[in-house]
């Protein structure tokens, strides 16, 4: 078995985590993760830049540098916590923030923030990025990619069993018997609760729900939300910041509603989506991961609208839900270091396997 360090910051932008794990390939056991929250000034560009905001190649380039070395702190705090030194890990797999993903068009691709030259120099180890992209070279979305991670630590149970990441984008994974795995972008997950949370409270996010909680289901705004295009669109497909942003919201809202009313209207419009794709399936097991599967809201509404459903964590099947995506990448970083492919045609549509990443020496 060999040690692996996966790094993820995802699309909420709500800090950086990363874990520690033992892989041969077939199994993967979690040895130790930590976080570490943004820092808010370097919050803020990224959320303007990911929400289409102009910026200059310096900025660019400096945005780029500081990430690597936010990540690179982040894996020494990682060592430091977990008893580890640089030497006994083979590498790391850094997924970076995504900044724009445009699966869609004559030039698709999907652009990662991160110096994993600077991850690598800082640390002392084999740094892997840029996971997403020879997937869309060969016709993929390039998205999503952990459903293979899920098939090799979830899958091979007799029943149907679909994972549900809820971070700020929802996917999902269809593990179902005797049939290919598939996933795929199913619609916004906490991205724009996260959004108008900070505009009303404050806060980075609704906290247990609290603000959520307060308010009562709008079905006008539920339709028009419901109403998207590309919620129709059939898989392989994927999502981002660029098309549920903030404009894109207060494009549907109307002026009279109470602040907490559109939260709950945004927690149902999430749970919703969600519910449509899984509905689609035998009734079995749904496993909630990502930040998601803290709000009791969201929990307690996809229970209700999956009657027939087992609605849990993936806590209850062994995998902790807050370090499986950070999993995945140092899963990945062990496909990549060992010739293998990453990713699955049948779920992002490329034309084939492919071996994944870009690996950055340390010396």
């Amino acid at each position: 078995m060999e040690k692996y360090i996966g790094i993820m910051s995802g699309t909420s932008l709500d800090g950086i985590d990363a874990v520690l794990v033992a892989t041969d390939g077939e199994r993967v056991t979690l040895l130790a993760r930590t976080s570490s929250a943004f820092e808010p000034t370097l919050r803020r560009r990224l959320l303007e830049l990911a929400g289409g905001g102009a910026v200059t190649a310096r900025e660019w380039g400096e945005l780029d540098a500081e990430l690597g070395q936010a990540y690179a702190a982040v894996t020494m705090q990682l060592l430091h916590e977990s008893g580890h030194s640089a030497g006994q890990i083979r590498a790391i797999g850094c997924h970076g923030q995504t900044v724009w993903h445009q699966p869609a068009g004559p030039l698709p691709f999907s652009l990662q923030l991160g110096d994993s030259n600077r991850l690598a120099a800082d640390t002392g180890i084999i740094a892997i990025n840029d996971f997403r992209r020879k997937d869309m070279v060969l016709g993929g979305q390039g998205a999503p990619l952990v459903p293979a991670f899920h098939q090799r630590v979830l899958g091979g149970v007799n029943h149907v069993r679909i994972l549900v990441n809820i971070g700020g984008i929802a996917n999902i994974t269809v593990l179902a018997p005797d049939q290919p795995v598939l996933g795929f972008d199913v619609g916004p997950g906490n991205m724009l609760m996260d959004i108008w949370t900070r505009r009303h409270l404050g806060q980075p996010y609704d906290k247990d729900a609290a603000f959520g909680l307060q308010g009562k289901v709008d079905a006008t705004l539920l339709a028009s939300l419901m109403a998207e295009p590309w919620l129709a669109l059939p898989a392989p497909k994927s999502t981002g910041r660029e098309l549920f942003s903030e404009g894109w919201l207060d494009a549907r809202l109307p002026d009279d509603l109470h602040p907490a009313d559109v939260q709950a209207t945004l927690a149902e419009f999430t749970v919703t989506a969600i519910a449509n794709e899984v509905d689609k399936w035998p009734a079995g097991e749904l496993l909630v991961c990502g930040g998601g599967g803290h709000n009791p809201l969201l929990m307690r509404r996809l229970a209700a609208q999956l009657p027939g459903w087992r609605v849990d964590t993936s806590n209850s099947a062994g995998v902790d839900m807050d370090a499986m995506e950070a999993m995945a990448f140092a899963w990945l970083a062990h496909q990549t270091m060992h010739g293998m492919a990453g990713n699955l045609p049948d779920v992002t549509g490329a034309r084939r396997p492919a071996i994944l990443g870009a690996i950055h020496l340390p010396g």
